[in-house]
């Protein structure tokens, strides 16, 4: 089997990170990890030793380099099937990939004014123009993916896939700047922070040095 090597980004703040580790994690493969702590004067240098894109996360597979949180997932999920990363059924899959794409190319005004930082806590924070908009675009996915297709289990299509890493960042922002959340919205919340290897995630940032530059001032 040839090696896995995820290269990452400082936890507390990566959210393009978190998505690919949660969905290798799913895999069940062992892999190795290589965090770059960000903010610091070597961070672009030791990033270039692994990615040609010059940013994190990029997955080592034997030779093979593949760079981007998207373009990782659905790699891993080519190569390890077992682990049905995408749902099983056509309905349910091109609906899964339809809100996994949008989370990745959407959303910019919940981006910039609720970064990812596990370690705070900012309630009322982020309240910026287009936020309320993109949370509630948010939560309306969220609806419908777990009203059409969650039934099996506790996430947006049952059991857990590439849709509920891209949204896990997302989680872990309402929960650092206390967004409102309604009852069905709060338990797929839950249900994601409860993962095993969510809770890993969070407890190896909350040990990390905190990077004064993506810090709220």
């Amino acid at each position: 089997m040839k090696e896995l090597t995820l290269v990452v980004a400082s936890k507390n703040y990566s959210s393009w990170s978190l998505r690919p580790y949660l969905a290798l994690a799913h895999t069940g493969q062992p892999f190795r990890e290589v965090v770059v702590p960000l903010g610091q004067a070597d961070t672009a240098a030791n990033i270039a030793k692994y990615s040609p894109s010059g940013r994190v996360p990029a997955l080592q597979h034997g030779e093979l380099v593949i760079w981007d949180s998207l373009a990782i997932c659905e790699y891993l999920a080519e190569q390890f099937p077992q682990a049905k990363l995408w749902p099983q059924d056509t309905a349910a899959r091109a609906l899964a990939r339809s809100v996994t794409a949008e989370m990745h190319s959407s959303f910019t005004h919940l981006r910039n004014h609720m970064s990812m930082n596990l370690r705070a806590r900012l309630p009322g924070e982020g309240r910026a123009p287009g936020v309320s908009e993109d949370i509630a675009r948010i939560t309306s996915l969220w609806k419908e993916c777990r009203s059409r297709f969650g039934q099996g289990g506790p996430f947006l299509f049952g059991a857990f896939s590439i849709a509920d890493a891209f949204y896990a960042p997302v989680v872990t922002r309402f929960v650092t700047y206390d967004v409102a959340l309604d009852a069905e919205c709060a338990a797929y919340r839950d249900a994601v922070l409860a993962l095993p290897a969510m809770k890993a995630w969070t407890e190896a940032a909350l040990h990390e040095p905190p990077v004064a530059r993506y810090e709220k001032k």
